[in-house]
């Protein structure tokens, strides 16, 4: 499977007690999708929701802390074949990878990711400029980003 083929739908970030459970950023609607997702790395199963964009999880065979503990940092993915239709208007931001971003009708570079830290999305550009997401325009059509 191609790298382009796999959607990054969240992250290990901390072991959650001592039987083995791991606390999962999730970068999906809701912590809960996780309980339909196939995980394509890790065999993963949905315990519960710890927040907003948390998700308790098991992972088979892993059954104390310390070997929850080696997960940390590991990212979780699908394939994209399994994310669902969009509407008219709607995008995947990893569609967005490439796409131009224009300032004052001049360009300021190439969407080379999104990051959140916490206060809303933020477009990382290919030159290592971040701008804030937060009422961009976005033109599937022109492939460009129009940001204030």
């Amino acid at each position: 499977m191609a790298q382009s083929d796999k959607i990054l739908v969240g992250k290990i970030v901390a072991p959650q007690g001592i039987r083995g459970e791991v606390r999962v950023h999730t970068f999906t609607t809701a912590p809960a999708d996780f309980k339909v997702l196939r995980i394509l790395n890790v065999p993963l199963r949905f315990v519960r929701a710890a927040g907003a964009d948390i998700a308790i999880c098991r992972v088979d065979g892993v059954n104390d802390r310390n070997a929850a503990e080696a997960l940390r940092g590991m990212e979780l993915f699908i394939s994209r074949d399994a994310l669902p239709d969009l509407d008219n208007g709607e995008y995947y931001q990893a569609d967005l990878i490439g796409f131009e971003v224009v300032r004052d009708s001049a360009k300021i570079g190439t969407v080379a990711c999104f990051q959140n830290f916490g206060a809303g999305d933020i477009i990382e550009l290919d030159n290592g400029d971040m701008v804030s997401f937060k009422g961009a325009v976005v033109d599937m059509k022109t492939k460009n980003i129009v940001v204030k």
